[in-house]
């Protein structure tokens, strides 16, 4: 299964950890630090053509990886509820 994450990138289904609201989640400090670790390791992929409204943290074959997203949690979340089907 893949999902469509926006601004052209596909994500496989197997490799999504979670989906993360920008907005909700960078409330917290450890939330906002840990995105700037990723981002100072390079394992932030900015996927939005615009202001990110999530993100979405993969892990594939031990590889860590961050995807901003333009499109809201629940949209993201609503396609990969679709692919299972």
């Amino acid at each position: 299964m893949y999902v469509n994450i926006g601004g052209g990138c596909v994500l496989r289904g197997e490799g999504i950890v979670a989906v993360f609201d920008m907005d909700n989640a960078t409330w917290s400090r450890v939330t906002r630090a840990a995105l700037a670790r990723a981002e100072k390791l390079g394992e932030v992929v900015n996927a939005a053509e615009d202001l990110p409204r999530s993100f979405v943290l993969c892990e594939e074959g031990g590889k860590r990886r961050i995807y901003l997203s333009q499109l809201s949690s629940a949209a993201i979340a609503r396609r990969s509820a679709a692919e299972l089907r």
